[in-house]
């Protein structure tokens, strides 16, 4: 979403804005698995301390997280993540300022209080993505004789390929609370009561966000764009067949892919969904952290 293009906070938060950039983000995703999945697992860069060359350096993390943390420190200075869709995997106190001017975005989220701040769920998304996602991308790749079982040696192109996966998949999540901004703000009244109680309704409050229908579309979707994407094609440009004859109608095997489809699909259904409706429930919870009692009261007249 472009943030800068002089548009209203009303427009930028319009469902049909970020549904488009939610779609496109599903593209992003595809082609950045895609790219990680030509490396083996290389399960060595998951790991602390596995890198004796890192702890010369004096970082303590995995490999992984030391790419995290070199990628975002040159992107802090560019001032990327002052901008209300990003959110860094490094402690925000740990990376520079940015070292040019600060852009002014309009207001669209929520400023939540300090004792409980903008919600981040990065560290989940590391969590499952280390240790279920890469584990099931790189499960076809052929390792060259030589090498260990699922170590092809590939450390830095693999990690460089996690961090862009990663990312894609943190903007997806976290793009949660602009839904759930929009929806608040087409009927806060709804919405008040479930906050309100004691302890907030969170079934409720997920129930108001939920559209088990568009979910379903999503899934569909989201398959046949990783089937498309993900197909190999000869110098010719026709599509590779994997071995073998149908014997009824003589042609060759199924097209050969570069990514399970499979894995794409339960990639959102058992993760990027269920972490995206936790995103903006928790996002509602603490909507009306700061807001005065008289605004509050506002928004409920209108059911009035």
């Amino acid at each position: 979403m472009n943030f800068t293009t002089g548009s209203s906070a009303d427009e930028l938060l319009s469902l049909d804005k970020i549904r488009s950039t939610l779609i496109r983000l599903e593209d992003t995703i595809i082609f950045a698995l895609i790219e990680r999945s030509q490396f083996a697992w290389n399960q060595k860069i998951y790991e602390k301390g596995a890198f004796e060359e890192l702890k010369v350096l004096g970082f303590e993390g995995s490999w992984l997280e030391w790419f995290l943390f070199e990628t975002e420190s040159f992107h802090a200075k560019a001032r990327r993540y002052t901008s209300p869709d990003e959110h860094p995997f490094t402690p925000i106190e740990q990376l520079p300022k940015p070292i040019i001017a600060m852009q002014s975005f309009p207001s669209l989220l929520h400023s939540q209080s300090a004792a409980h701040p903008s919600t981040n769920a990065n560290s989940r998304i590391l969590d499952f993505y280390v240790n279920k996602i890469v584990l099931a991308i790189t499960k076809r790749v052929k390792i060259s004789k030589g090498s260990t079982d699922r170590d092809d040696g590939n450390y830095g192109s693999s990690a460089t390929r996690d961090v862009e996966v990663l990312q894609a998949l943190s903007r997806r999540i976290h793009f949660g609370m602009f839904v759930s901004e929009s929806k608040f703000r087409e009927a806060p009244h709804k919405f008040i009561p479930h906050i309100l109680a004691q302890p907030p309704n969170t079934e409720a409050l997920a129930g108001l966000i939920t559209k088990p229908a568009v979910e379903a579309a999503l899934l569909v979707r989201l398959g046949n764009k990783a089937e498309i994407y993900g197909q190999e094609l000869d110098p010719q440009g026709k599509l590779r067949k994997t071995p073998g004859v149908d014997a009824e109608s003589g042609s060759n095997g199924d097209a050969e892919t570069r990514l399970d489809t499979d894995e794409v699909v339960a990639l959102y259904r058992d993760w990027v969904i269920p972490l995206t409706k936790d995103v903006e429930v928790d996002y509602l919870i603490h909507r009306l952290d700061g807001v005065p009692q008289s605004q509050v009261d506002e928004w409920m007249a209108v059911d009035n």
